[in-house]
């Protein structure tokens, strides 16, 4: 089971690394990209969050708003996003339930840790349809930003 393109995007609330209530729902009348990544300061996520950071402009120009969502704690994500200097929102998963819901979820990842996010991106148009999906198994891939990229373009 996965999510398809003009499906609706589950909704949810989660906490920020400010341990402040994010709600989907409030986004609406803007495009979404969300990010699944699997952990905090390992090679590859700190490489797309800093990608995406680097690139915030291309997603603020297309009114497009960019939430990375992981099962590490706030206060994790909070380090994380202070080293790096990330300038979107970061989002505890904590529980597995977004990860799950959005078919986003290592049952085992490496070193014997279970229920860690798979790297995906999602792309929403302003009423929360989904545009662009993509889930990878491959933990040491990174999504295709070139689409994501794409599908926000089509939007405006």
């Amino acid at each position: 089971m996965t999510l398809n393109i003009g499906d609706t995007a589950p909704t949810f609330v989660l906490k920020d690394s400010a341990m402040q209530d994010v709600d989907l729902t409030s986004y609406k009348g803007k495009n979404v990209v969300l990010l699944f990544f699997p952990l905090a300061f390992t090679g590859v996520c700190t490489t797309e969050l800093c990608q995406t950071r680097d690139d915030i402009s291309k997603f603020n120009n297309v009114n497009a708003e960019v939430l990375a969502i992981s099962v590490d704690s706030p206060f994790t994500l909070a380090k994380f996003k202070e080293e790096n200097k990330l300038n979107f929102p970061l989002l505890s998963d904590f529980n597995k339930d977004v990860s799950r819901a959005y078919h986003a979820l290592y049952e085992e990842f490496v070193a014997g840790m279970k229920g860690v996010s798979k790297r995906a991106a999602f792309v929403l148009d302003k009423t929360g349809t989904i545009k662009y999906a993509e889930v990878l198994e491959n933990a040491g891939n990174l999504p295709n930003f070139e689409a994501v990229h794409a599908a926000l373009a089509q939007l405006n």
